[in-house]
């Protein structure tokens, strides 16, 4: 039997991790799309919705999307750019930075079962090898 090919194997774990991910949120309403974005937002204030597209790989479109559902809940709000009135900032409000530090409680807690049982050699090489594939063209 051969190895299983690395896309394949990343697929599954990216899935797994997906799904294991939404479980852990399911109670607060929040899919993995949205904490992405609101865990932006958080840690850049004023971001617009292009901005977060760049960072996540998404298309302005699926951003403007979840944007919206955040934006609906109460949990971010939008704001002319100062200078660029057609950019849209957005902003977490209290009750989206509240919603973010349980999220991020519970992906920290996920993040611990992912890296549990590797040595810190491992997880580096781990990290250093997912990095170079998330990021070349």
């Amino acid at each position: 039997m051969t190895e299983p090919r690395l896309d394949d194997l990343l697929r599954r774990a990216a899935t797994n991790q997906r799904l294991r991910t939404e479980r852990a949120f399911a109670d607060l309403g929040v899919t993995q799309g949205q904490f992405a974005v609101l865990s932006i937002i958080v840690a850049n204030p004023e971001v617009s919705n292009a901005d977060i597209a760049r960072i996540e790989g998404l298309t302005p479109q699926t951003v403007s999307v979840i944007a919206a559902n955040l934006v609906r809940r109460g949990t971010v709000i939008r704001a002319p750019h100062p200078e660029h009135g057609r950019i849209q900032q957005l902003e977490a409000t209290p009750a989206g930075r509240e919603l973010f530090e349980q999220c991020e409680a519970r992906a920290e807690k996920l993040n611990r079962w992912l890296s549990g049982g590797f040595t810190p050699e491992e997880l580096g090489a781990a990290r250093r090898w997912l990095s170079a594939v998330a990021t070349r063209g």
